[in-house]
């Protein structure tokens, strides 16, 4: 079997070795992040939204979309998946029927140390051959790229 894990840069890539290098980074932080997760029982995405609700539960289906980050169709899939599973209830907010708010039920509760410890576990896994000032850096790093990126989709406003 080949080896998916590579760090070869494809010559196509060689201009862009930040964004490949995210590139792997991501799919192979997502990879172990998804494989704890499924020992939670849980899909990707969804601790996000449960880690929101634990922070302060009773949010609506806009705010938790806002606050994690996931595209309209993945919350509304997730919080679905996860009602079905009893970890949630979504009902019509009393000042605006249209308006879904969510609540954990004690299963969703139960998942608040677990998913704690499964986010502790792949920092340290993480981190393992860095210094803390590496940490450090690393973390600025990517804020600002991640900041250089979204501020690139954006509409320039001015005259």
């Amino acid at each position: 079997m080949p080896d998916t894990t590579s760090s070869e840069l494809p010559d196509a890539a060689r201009d862009g070795r930040l964004s490949y290098a995210i590139f792997q980074l991501a799919r192979a932080h997502r990879g172990h992040a998804a494989a704890m997760l499924r020992a939670l029982n849980l899909h990707p995405g969804q601790e996000l939204l449960l880690m929101q609700l634990f922070d302060r539960d009773g949010r609506t289906q806009a705010e938790l979309l806002e606050r994690a980050g996931l595209d309209h169709s993945t919350v509304s899939k997730s919080l679905r998946r996860m009602q079905e599973a009893g970890l949630l209830t979504r009902e019509p907010a009393p000042h605006d029927r249209r308006v879904m708010v969510v609540h954990l039920t004690d299963a969703g509760r139960a998942l608040r140390e677990p998913i704690a410890d499964m986010w502790r576990t792949l920092e340290q896994i993480s981190v393992r051959d860095l210094t803390p000032d590496q940490i450090e850096m690393f973390t600025a790093c990517a804020r600002t790229v991640e900041k250089s990126v979204r501020d690139h989709g954006r509409p320039v406003s001015g005259g």
